[in-house]
């Protein structure tokens, strides 16, 4: 049974692991069509309401959501990265560390992805709100992007569903553990009084 439970953990940690990259990656990738569509729009940085392009601003706007979650996507990897620092993957017996280090993953897989959900889905919004018939008459004229669709926005659902599927079996997979490991330590008791 241990050995299953041990290939597991060892998956678990390399999946979260896999999923924290993912994001780091989705958090560089989150801004592209807007700037292909929208970057040219705004005449001036300095006032972002002039605009060929009436809600186009929503690039602009965006900027420091994207510079904190590409902070907040490193952090997560490094999170994920104390899983195998505390031999988590590996580790028939788990001691204190590897519990702390579950902990840590899971309260920050689960507040990056609350905070980021909020944050997209009002960005989501915001890009919406877009005259999006001003956009496609810009694009012709300058030849950019024009596109209406949300796929970077949507995109999030799969990615923090990713994350947080993977940290409720983590958590299943440390409860599993315990139990394991208790009833490891009740079949020593029983072989010591037998002996005695």
């Amino acid at each position: 049974m241990y050995k299953k439970q041990v290939r597991l953990q060892k998956i678990l940690c390399l999946a979260l692991l896999g999923v924290s990259a993912m994001i780091f990656i989705y958090s560089l990738g989150i801004m592209t069509d807007l700037y292909d569509a929208l970057y040219s729009t705004i005449r001036s940085a300095k006032n972002l309401d002039k605009s060929t392009v009436t809600g186009s601003r929503v690039y602009y706007d965006m900027q420091d959501f994207n510079k904190l979650f590409l902070k907040l996507s490193i952090g997560m990897i490094l999170l994920c990265a104390t899983l195998f620092v505390t031999n988590t993957h590996s580790r028939r017996k788990y001691y204190i560390g590897n519990y702390c280090s579950i902990a840590l993953v899971s309260a920050g897989g689960i507040a990056l992805t609350v905070w980021a959900h909020g944050q997209i889905e009002a960005f989501k919004a915001q890009f919406l709100a877009i005259n999006f018939e001003e956009l496609a008459e810009h694009a012709a004229k300058r030849k950019t992007l024009y596109t209406e669709s949300t796929f970077w926005f949507d995109i999030h659902y799969l990615v923090f569903g990713l994350l947080v599927v993977g940290i409720i079996l983590l958590i299943a997979n440390a409860v599993w553990k315990r139990k394991l490991m208790k009833d490891e330590q009740a079949l020593i008791a029983g072989g010591k009084e037998t002996v005695a």
